[in-house]
């Protein structure tokens, strides 16, 4: 029998904004001013991103959705609900983010995986997990993770095909709250290398553990939670855009 060479996994690193193209660099520019103007008049209010999204929702309990029946929009498909559940400082809590079936193009097909030990959904009813944001106890972001397909029971799309769906993210509404909804949709767009650095490091993951688990539908295995996470700073990051185009 030929012995299987494990080969190691390779590094998540923090992209850079020079390697970027300039119309990329743009983008990113004018979704971070929106996010800034989403502080800017969330400040002057005395409310924070994580404030509104509990506002009203009673009793804060790990585990359960916030707002209750998390927030989707029914014409882009976008869905997003916000919940705490990784053991408190420095992480208050995290959203997470999806792509709803009607919103994924039917050319895009979930991975084929007959290991599988629970139904993913299927139609309709599938769903793509983009990405978490971790939130701090003063409502900002630090930081970006991905996950296992039971942490957000989702159908498992290749890498490359949720990066493909990123641009379709977007909350097109005012409730809970319109200023925490345009921050989360241009959230997305300003921190795209790190989502796509996360997705295609979150496949290598799963694809190492299953040579380590053969046996194993790794897709339900507890111990593979999180595949990958990178601290961020938005005012960092843009400095770092701002000094690479002026």
């Amino acid at each position: 029998m030929t012995a299987i060479t494990l080969q190691p996994l390779p590094k998540l690193l923090v992209p850079v904004a020079a390697s970027l193209a300039p119309d990329n660099i743009h983008r990113m520019r004018e979704a971070g001013a929106r996010v800034r103007e989403c502080y800017r008049v969330m400040t002057k209010g005395g409310i924070n991103i994580v404030g509104e999204v509990l506002k009203g929702q009673g009793t804060f309990f790990e585990m359960t959705h916030y707002p209750l029946d998390d927030v989707i929009d029914r014409d882009s498909h976008s869905q997003y609900y916000y919940h705490a559940h990784r053991g408190g400082e420095p992480e208050h809590g995290h959203f997470h983010t999806f792509l709803r079936g009607a919103g994924i193009p039917a050319e895009l097909s979930m991975l084929n995986y007959p290991q599988a030990s629970e139904p993913w959904p299927q139609g309709d009813k599938a769903i793509a997990h983009l990405v978490a944001i971790a939130m701090d106890a003063w409502g900002y972001p630090s930081g970006l993770f991905t996950c296992n397909r039971w942490v957000t029971d989702e159908s498992w799309y290749p890498a490359e095909a949720v990066i493909s769906l990123l641009d379709s993210f977007v909350i097109d509404h005012a409730s809970p709250s319109w200023p925490v909804n345009i921050w989360l949709s241009n959230m997305l767009m300003l921190f795209r290398p790190h989502i796509e650095a996360l997705l295609k490091h979150r496949d290598a993951v799963i694809n190492h553990w299953q040579v380590l688990h053969p046996d194993k539908d790794v897709f339900e295995d507890r111990p593979l939670e999180v595949t990958g996470q990178l601290a961020i700073s938005v005012d960092d990051w843009l400095a770092e855009l701002e000094a690479v185009l002026v």
